[in-house]
């Protein structure tokens, strides 16, 4: 598999304020990445600046070779990064349909075939993004973000405030696109063993800084190593 994704030395934040730093990794296509940490230590920021949603002070980011950081962030959508907000956002005023149609770009993923994996979404699609549970937006999220066609989903506390059926129904979707369609996936998420369950790699952040990457196997066999990594000092 080629190489997807590849952060060299990055120091990014928001204005004058770094969050980020000197991260490095690489990642290939089809490759799964659990992004794990305590709160505050620059998961969602690392996101972010995938997305050019924050000030890159130093480094280089490169998508397929290509230059990303040099990128406006709409083009980063059409160039294949597919990307969940902790926020949702889905549109409000729009309908389900509407919601997933208006980012739609030709591609596998279809109406159709965001349907077949969420049949709720098909039962509420003429309903405003508004009217929706907070299980039924996040499913919503992440079916417009597939609907973008993407090479890489990046997926930002996709489990967060979620009732345990609703999290037992999106654990199954994400690791049927994983496994299944091969699909290229970071994932942060506070629920450290089920992401670590659901990818093939793990990286940790401390501080914005990478202190552990390793196979996800490693962490799920040794809980007296993530749990140093994880707890606060």
């Amino acid at each position: 598999m080629g190489e997807l994704l590849r952060l060299d030395s990055v120091i990014a934040g928001y204005g004058e304020s770094r969050v980020l730093e000197e991260v490095s990794f690489a990642l290939h296509e089809g490759e799964s990445l659990a992004l794990l940490g305590r709160n505050g230590v620059g998961k969602s920021t690392l996101l972010m600046t995938l997305m050019g949603l924050t000030q890159l002070h130093g480094g280089a980011i490169r998508w397929r070779s290509g230059d990303l950081a040099r990128m406006p962030t709409y083009l980063r959508a059409h160039a294949g990064l597919g990307w969940v907000p902790q926020e949702r956002l889905v549109f409000p005023s729009l309908t389900v349909e509407e919601n997933l149609t208006v980012v739609a770009r030709p591609g596998l993923w279809t109406l159709e075939k965001v349907y077949a994996i969420f049949p709720r979404l098909l039962e509420r699609r003429a309903n405003m993004g508004n009217q929706l549970s907070g299980g039924e937006q996040q499913m919503l999220a992440i079916a417009r973000a597939l609907m973008v066609n993407p090479q890489l989903l990046l997926l930002d506390e996709p489990m967060e405030g979620l009732a345990p059926i609703i999290v037992q129904e999106l654990t199954r979707v994400i690791g049927a696109l994983i496994k299944e369609q091969g699909m290229a996936v970071i994932v942060v998420e506070q629920h450290a063993r089920l992401a670590l369950a659901l990818t093939g790699r793990a990286i940790v952040l401390d501080r914005g800084r990478v202190v552990h990457d390793s196979a996800s196997r490693v962490l799920l066999d040794d809980v007296a190593l993530l749990d140093r990594l994880l707890t606060v000092a």
